[in-house]
């Protein structure tokens, strides 16, 4: 069975950096989307940036140039590498996956999902 954890999330200054980490088991496909999404209370679910099995990336326009995804060799771990972090970054981030052979950056299209991890970025 697939299973996504999360971890990273915390505080940081405006400006700051951090790095979140998606633990990936179970997902074996030939085709498969992995994303990061975040919600921030009273928003809607967004997606923030999203890999294929290929390698091939997308992202938000409003974290483009800031945020990058990654996976490890073994395609285990998913990462997010976030950078000059702003305070509306604030949110819980979700990990996500799904196999297909086509991924969007719409949190329906996903079907796998971590439990969350917080980061709080202050002025």
């Amino acid at each position: 069975q697939v299973s996504l954890v999360e971890s990273g999330g915390g505080s940081v200054q405006a400006g700051g950096s951090l790095t979140l980490s998606c633990g990936v088991s179970g997902l074996i496909s030939s085709s498969y989307c992995m994303g990061w999404f975040r919600q921030a209370p009273g928003k809607q679910r967004e997606g923030v940036a999203k890999v294929y099995t290929t390698g091939s990336t997308y992202y938000a326009d409003s974290v483009k140039g800031r945020f990058t995804i990654s996976q490890n060799n073994a395609k285990n771990t998913l990462y997010l590498r976030m950078n000059n972090l702003k305070p509306e970054d604030t949110a819980m981030y979700y990990c996500a996956a799904v196999r297909s052979t086509y991924c969007t950056l719409f949190a329906v299209g996903y079907t796998y999902w971590g439990q969350g991890t917080q980061v709080t970025v202050s002025s």
